[in-house]
This record gives C-alpha cells, structure tokens and sequence, in this order.
C-alpha cells in the first residue's frame, strides 16, 4: 500500500519532546487539552505518550535519565507552548478547564490581555512548571 499523505515543507517541526517528572500526572494535566485542540493520541508506552497533529506530534517522556522534578520556565530552554486556540469564548473555556485540571492562570491581573490589548490570550502554567499560551483568533 503506498502512502498518499503530502510530504511536510523541510523546516516544518516534526516533534517535540517534554521530558515529565510524572507521566501520569502529565497525562491528565496535557491530554484534554491536546485533544481539545485537535491533536490525536499517537504513541503508548510504559514511558511516555505522544498527541498528533498534522505532521507534528508531541511526546511527553517519563524517562529515567530525569535530573529534576520541576521545569523552570524562566531559566534557559523551552519557555513556553503556544497555540492556535480559536475564538475568545473557546479561550475562556480551555482557560477554567485548564484551571480545574491543575494549571494555574499566570498574569491574572492583566488577564486575557497579558500579551497586549490587541491579543486575547490565556498564559497558564502546569504543576510541574510548563507554560502554555491559549491564543484567540482575530479578525484583523
């Protein structure tokens, strides 16, 4: 059988791999919210799991080779995730469900306009220290 799936433009990501403290906890914190936003479950094992989107997937690893227990947002490496996230209304969703699944809202008092006024925007951080970014669609 040959496969008629486009092959992505050279540049494009292919994957990103988060190493967790806890698989199971990164579970339940990542995977609504990925499947929410249209990624599908794509790989399984006693390790880690992965979420697909396009041609792009992401992987979180419970690996042994682990030196910590929390990411530190601040420090140098990955900052943050940020995605497409749909209307206003849909940011404001994810946002409370992100809450009541352990992410916590970063920059509350200038919520949902941390990035500037002309950005609707969600910034959360999980419990073990990773920052997301829940972007609006605009009309401009």
């Amino acid at each position: 059988m040959t496969d008629h799936t486009p092959t992505p433009p050279t540049g494009t990501l292919h994957h990103v791999e988060i190493w967790v403290p806890s698989l199971t906890r990164a579970t339940h914190e990542w995977s609504w919210l990925l499947e929410t936003l249209g990624y599908t479950p794509h790989q399984d094992w006693p390790g880690g799991k992965s979420w697909r989107l396009g041609h792009t997937y992401l992987v979180f690893e419970q690996s042994p080779a682990l030196t910590g227990t929390h990411h530190d947002r601040c420090a140098p490496g990955l900052n943050h995730l940020a995605f497409h996230a749909g209307t206003p209304h849909d940011v404001d969703i994810l946002t409370d469900k992100a809450i009541s699944t352990g992410w916590t809202l970063l920059f509350p008092d200038r919520h949902p306009h941390a990035g500037g006024p002309q950005q609707y925007a969600a910034y959360l951080e999980n419990t073990d220290g990773f920052e997301i970014e829940l972007i609006a669609a605009t009309d401009s």
